[in-house]
């Protein structure tokens, strides 16, 4: 159900920016994401938005390295040198976008590597968690 909600993110982040599906999508899916109760899989329900926050901003940045409307392939062709195509960044972004994928799956897998930090921050252990 995860790799469902995050592929319908990622496939929306194909044709629509990022700020329309933060303000559209997100009211919509975190009930879902909520009644799907990761906290057993995170260790808390805190830190459970919190990486859901974190897969849904990995595929949202994935998203943008995509055709048709990948934002961050168009910028790269206005920065590169005439001779370089849009063809030629499409297919240099194709290893980029299969280490965002193999990358989300490790966040999906590996929730510790996402809530390490703010763990630490917060000065919890595992023990304290709210």
């Amino acid at each position: 159900m995860l790799a469902l909600l995050l592929g319908f993110v990622l496939v929306l982040g194909f044709i629509f920016d990022w700020m329309e599906i933060l303000l559209v999508l997100m009211p919509i899916l975190l009930p879902v994401f909520n009644q799907l109760d990761f906290a057993d899989h995170v260790g808390s329900a805190y830190f459970a938005k919190v990486w859901m926050g974190a897969l849904i901003a990995m595929s949202l940045q994935t998203s943008f390295l995509t055709p048709p409307f990948g934002y961050a392939l168009f910028f790269a062709k206005m920065t590169a040198p005439p001779q370089v195509t849009l063809a030629h960044i499409y297919r240099g972004a194709v290893p980029l976008v299969i280490i965002e994928v193999v990358l989300l799956t490790v966040l999906s897998v590996f929730p510790d590597v996402v809530t390490w930090l703010p763990l630490r921050v917060a000065g919890l252990t595992g023990l304290d968690l709210p």
